[in-house]
């Protein structure tokens, strides 16, 4: 028997909280710059813009998603809380592992902000803003129905 298996539900109820601090982010950002997109580069409105997505990426996107990480990843220590063999988990690992690139190409977009680099375009930004959306209705989809297993 595990260790951490007292401790289940605390670590699933972390692990709701951080997912939940960290998809906020997730959404938020885009639409920051697709605002930042907005303005022109090097005026106090876009160094407004800059200090805004500095400090929601790093002050509660990266926090929230390394306590993610950390307590998905515990929960899924315990021995008999993932049946490896069904498919719906892959999936979920699938939409999360989109969510953690997601989170990296977010990172990259706020320093080419931050460099006054426009290499996108607003639309992109507003298209962009939709990808997490999708990514979040797979995983709780797997996670909630479990489909196939």
């Amino acid at each position: 028997m595990s260790a951490l298996l007292p401790w289940l539900a605390w670590l699933r109820a972390f692990h709701v909280m951080s997912f939940v601090a960290w998809m906020a982010g997730i959404f938020y950002l885009p639409r920051l710059y697709v605002y930042h997109s907005q303005v022109a580069p090097g005026t106090a409105e876009s160094a407004r813009f800059q200090i805004m997505e500095r400090r929601l990426l790093r002050g509660i996107m990266n926090p929230a998603m390394i306590a993610t990480l950390l307590f998905g990843g515990l929960m899924a220590s315990v021995p008999g809380i993932i049946d490896w063999d069904a498919p719906w988990w892959w999936a979920k690992l699938l939409g999360v592992f989109g969510l953690f690139a997601f989170h990296g190409a977010c990172s990259k977009w706020r320093r080419d902000f931050e460099q006054d680099r426009r290499l996108h375009s607003e639309r992109f930004y507003r298209i962009a803003n939709e990808v997490p959306t999708l990514l979040m209705a797979l995983i709780v989809i797997m996670i909630i129905v479990r489909p196939g297993g």
